[in-house]
């Protein structure tokens, strides 16, 4: 973290210098600047900057005050994995959930990247920084509806990648990752129905191998609903209720051996 720091401030004054010398206009003057890579490896533990840490110490206490925070408490390890796991499941239910706020009732499906869940929640004590290191990136909410053939397509990308996370289907799928049958809430897909999808605007842009959802026929990307924060505000609103944070293996995507 020192190092990181170190190098970053140095990145930073490096850019200060280039920014303020390719302002528009005519550039007045040239300076070349001469360096050579280094290599930012455990040697450079023992060469810490006492002063920089001296003065970035209040900043980083003032951060540590925030993010270890507890906010709620895990009654068993939520992991990760392919085609179904815990931590997965429970995220995508929140996505699902979520939808509530927007269209008055849950999304017929959630769906988040398993890329996207950094880590796991181990059992017991769940602080503020827990939630960011699990889910890093600034992904926000997005509620698509898509045609029941687009759906089945969906369904074929999550099953060529092996699993992802998902809520209120059931999916089972080959080996090789082909669909064998696939279900919402219990019921075949219909090709003409529509289907609602609350998932991230990430995926909602086709990433991640989810090309159907760039079919859908609508979408609602609420401002600020980031899929952290609805994270953080289930956990807080279950801790209220005096509840800990848990979730279920419910075979929603299966792998069948043939």
């Amino acid at each position: 973290m020192k190092r990181t720091l170190t190098s970053l401030i140095a990145l930073g004054f490096l850019g200060t210098i280039l920014f303020t010398s390719c302002q528009s206009g005519a550039i007045k003057s040239t300076h070349t600047v001469t360096g050579k890579l280094a290599v930012i490896d455990s040697t450079w533990d023992n060469k810490t900057d006492a002063q920089l840490i001296a003065e970035l110490s209040p900043y980083k206490e003032k951060v540590d005050s925030v993010m270890n925070q507890v906010i709620g408490e895990a009654s068993t390890t939520l992991t990760t994995k392919r085609p179904e796991s815990l931590l997965s499941n429970l995220v995508a239910d929140v996505l699902r959930e979520a939808a509530t706020s927007y269209i008055g009732h849950p999304a017929d499906m959630g769906l988040v990247n398993m890329g996207g869940l950094r880590t796991i929640i181990t059992e017991g004590k769940i602080t503020k920084g827990n939630i960011y290191e699990i889910l890093p990136f600034e992904n926000s909410l997005c509620i698509l509806t898509l045609q029941g053939k687009h759906i089945k397509m969906l369904m074929q990308n999550i099953a060529a990648v092996h699993g992802e996370g998902v809520s209120n289907i059931q999916l089972q799928i080959t080996e090789t990752g082909e669909v064998i049958n696939a279900k919402i809430n219990g019921e075949s897909i219909q090709d003409e129905k529509r289907y609602t999808v609350a998932t991230i605007d990430y995926l909602a842009g086709g990433n991640d191998g989810m090309e159907a959802l760039i079919q859908a026929e609508d979408k609602i990307c609420p401002q600020g609903a980031t899929l952290r924060g609805l994270f953080l505000d289930y956990v807080k609103s279950q801790t209220e209720q005096n509840k800990k944070i848990t979730s279920r293996l419910e075979n929603r995507i299966t792998i069948i051996e043939k």
